[in-house]
């Protein structure tokens, strides 16, 4: 790992030191950093509060940070607008600490970043069905609680998926049941339609019922880092690492660490 990484990660840590406003995620020889950085920044008379998660690989700043941004008071839209503006700075840093200048520029150019993007309160349209461009390509991460009529459950999962052209996976670990869906944004909201008005498992006394403790985790945008998968495919993990590898191999380990670990306390 990165000493250079690591005495950002102390420096950034001194610079916001308020509670919560830096919390560190992850630290790991072979993965890299992983830490969440929370500031207010105020814009049109209100405060905007962006959580904005960092990944610095092994190897940073030889290689850029992942980035992922939320905020209450900001469309997905706009939280992705940032994202990509943030990538494109840090770009201007490649091989120097980066953190801190782009949380500087940021809180400096967030008022045009979502002049620029969609108004608040409203979502960019989808794509039409059937468009291919990499804008059409949208990812979508489940939680599950819970699958009693397992064998049943997968099987509608794995038509759903190919009835709809989706790719990705369905992923079993000890009690942590995760699926993580590619493909046409509006062929994923029919998924998400059918998920939850659809009778897929079973209750307590083996009537069938419709799915009632399903949490969206994620939907975004695919990212030229992220590997698309080919197939839809269901996979058991035995440990948290294995599960982890997974994500890291299709270039989601920002999205691993931001809503995984969360799953097991």
């Amino acid at each position: 790992m990165s000493e250079l990484a690591l005495e950002e990660l102390s420096a950034l840590a001194a610079i916001y030191c308020e509670p919560d406003a830096c919390e560190v995620l992850a630290v790991s020889e072979t993965h890299g950093i992983t830490f969440r950085i929370h500031i207010n920044v105020r814009e049109l008379d209100a405060d905007v509060l962006l959580k904005l998660l960092f990944h610095l690989p092994v190897n940073y700043p030889s290689t850029l940070p992942e980035i992922s941004v939320n905020s209450d008071q900001l469309t997905r839209a706009q939280c992705m607008d940032v994202k990509d503006k943030l990538l494109e700075q840090a770009k201007k840093h490649l091989s120097e600490p980066m953190v801190h200048e782009l949380i500087l520029w940021i809180q400096e150019h967030l008022k045009s970043v979502i002049k620029q993007s969609a108004p608040a309160g409203i979502e960019k349209a989808p794509l039409s069905k059937g468009m291919s461009t990499e804008d059409g390509i949208w990812m979508l991460l489940l939680h599950l609680d819970h699958m009693r009529a397992k064998t049943k459950y997968v099987r509608t999962l794995e038509k759903w998926a190919s009835d709809l052209g989706l790719t990705g996976r369905l992923m079993f670990m000890g009690k942590i049941i995760l699926i993580l869906l590619q493909g046409d944004r509006n062929n994923i909201k029919e998924y998400l339609i059918l998920q939850k008005t659809s009778k897929v498992d079973v209750d307590s006394s083996g009537k069938k019922c419709k799915e009632k403790m399903i949490s969206v985790l994620c939907e975004t945008r695919v990212q030229a880092q992220h590997q698309r998968f080919q197939m839809f495919e269901v996979k058991e993990y035995s440990t948290l690492d294995e599960l982890q590898k997974e994500f890291e191999t299709a270039g989601l380990t920002t999205l691993f660490s931001e809503f995984v670990p969360p799953l097991l306390k």
